[in-house]
């Protein structure tokens, strides 16, 4: 019988897990939970006899997959699959997946819940801006870059978006302005949208040069990864700009920025983007089906390795 393993140290939320293991025992699979686990050795014990694991952002490294001897597919309940040891699963012949836009309109409305709260100087009582007719670009436009557009449209905004992986017809089609390249979007834009992956062409990319092309009173707002920020060169224009705001969902490496712009930058304590009742569940449910697929009609649809 097939083992179904859900790891988790920042656990699903109660209903998602019964949902989880619901569709897993119609299956006619095991289920296994492990939750807040605290060392390492947990997970590897755990996953000794697994089939298939669930993760969120726990590390699925290759010392994981090393103890993992029946494993065959593992799934990111979610979109960012950074946290996989993709090579090491190509290897081991373990099928990698994620579950693309189960998490895109939590973090769409993060981000701009995050952009009204500084435009409002963070609720402090004094006066603040408005978001309406405000230029909006989007830098990558999959599942969460559409609903950013969706709802920014619906505060009146001005929205942009650059992505060279999908067409502008489609881009436009949503009543998004496609622009040529990535300069032109920041040079165009107030406020920038991230929503790119954290790979080797896209870390460390978000940078002085690039982001000093922004407008006046520029906001930088990433709910994408850390890794994309090119920290020490970011400081930097924050030195020479006291117009240009950054805010996310991640805090920086670097303490300076709360330390030395404390009224220009606002990070979450913890990664929030897909903190929300409905995206926890959908994320969960999604990786479960996924799973199911595979093991008993081989569907490959969402695999993210070779």
């Amino acid at each position: 019988m097939a083992k179904v393993l859900v790891a988790t140290e920042k656990p699903f939320a109660k209903a998602a897990v019964e949902k989880i293991k619901a569709l897993v025992e119609e299956a006619g699979f095991e289920f296994a939970l492990l939750e807040k686990y605290t060392d390492k050795s947990q997970l590897l014990d755990a996953v000794k006899d697994a089939t298939a694991l669930i993760v969120r952002s726990d590390k699925v490294t290759r010392e994981v997959l090393d103890a993992a001897k029946e494993l065959k597919i593992v799934v990111r309940a979610g979109a960012g699959y950074d946290n996989l040891d993709l090579e090491a699963c190509t290897e081991k012949g373990i099928v990698a997946m994620n579950t693309p836009g189960q998490n895109s309109n939590a973090v769409a409305e993060l981000a701009l819940g995050m952009m009204v709260f500084m435009a409002r100087n963070k609720f402090n009582g004094t006066a603040g801006t408005e978001l309406r007719g405000k230029t909006l670009g989007i830098h990558a436009y999959g599942n969460v870059g559409y609903y950013v557009a969706k709802i920014a449209k619906g505060f009146g905004m001005d929205v942009y978006a650059f992505d060279p992986f999908v067409a502008k017809e489609k881009i436009e089609a949503d009543g998004v302005k496609a622009v040529d390249s990535v300069e032109e979007l920041y040079s165009t834009c107030q406020y920038v949208s991230l929503h790119i992956p954290a790979n080797e062409h896209t870390k460390k990319s978000i940078n002085k040069e690039l982001a000093g092309k922004m407008p006046s009173n520029a906001v930088l707002v990433n709910t994408a990864r850390k890794e994309v920020i090119d920290e020490e060169s970011l400081l930097e224009l924050m030195e020479e700009r006291n117009d240009f705001t950054y805010i996310s969902d991640i805090a920086p490496d670097n303490a300076a920025f709360v330390e030395k712009f404390a009224d220009r930058v606002f990070f979450t304590p913890k990664k929030m983007g897909a903190q929300t009742a409905e995206a926890n569940i959908n994320a969960g449910v999604a990786a479960a089906k996924q799973i199911i697929a595979f093991i008993n009609d081989g569907d490959e649809t969402f695999r993210v390795n070779k």
